[in-house]
């Protein structure tokens, strides 16, 4: 047998004798269960799920880091964004009119901030009571800034951002609550 064959048969021995391994032995791990992409690699928290803007002049970048373009600048702080993918100390974020992006942690705050629902047509009730027939406090207008102080799954309890009026108003008429999200 020449030197070449000797070294071909070994390598097909070798080959064979490592598929019998693969397929005879334990399965190969399973991939990450689904649950695992349901909460943040870095912080542990749920993804996705809400948070607001913190400070004035908040840059919104086209990747994580500050190596990337600025794509916008958000200049109202309170503003509600969602959360939907988190990477070092960056969080992927949308804004209530469907634009994503990269924004830096220290850019947001978990204060849950809502605005009333841009899609709406008609001015959205602020009613005193957690129900249909309570006293309309205000009628609002898409997109009016709200602090959320809790939601029951179809009421939320709100106030209007810099002013005085405050009240109750049905959680589908938000962006920054989840429909049928309760929280305290």
């Amino acid at each position: 047998m020449t030197y070449q064959r000797k070294i071909h048969a070994g390598l097909c021995l070798t080959l064979i004798f490592l598929s019998s391994i693969g397929f005879g032995g334990t399965p190969p791990a399973s991939p990450v269960a689904a649950a695992a992409w349901k909460t943040g690699r870095q912080t542990g928290l749920p993804i996705p799920r809400f948070a607001s803007v913190k400070s004035f002049k908040a840059r919104m970048r086209v990747g994580p880091s500050t190596n990337y373009a600025t794509k916008w600048i958000y200049v109202k702080p309170g503003l509600p964004m969602e959360i939907i993918n988190e990477y070092g100390h960056w969080r992927q974020v949308r804004d209530d009119t469907g634009v994503t992006g990269w924004m830096h942690s220290a850019l947001l705050s978990g204060a849950r901030m809502a605005v009333v629902a841009p899609w709406l047509t008609k001015n959205a009730m602020l009613r005193m009571d957690p129900e249909a027939t309570g006293t309309v406090v205000a009628k609002l207008q898409p997109q009016v800034l709200l602090s959320l102080y809790s939601c029951s799954g179809s009421w939320c309890r709100v106030s209007v951002k810099g002013h005085s009026a405050r009240g109750y108003i049905k959680q589908n008429k938000l962006w920054g609550a989840y429909p049928g999200e309760i929280f305290q």
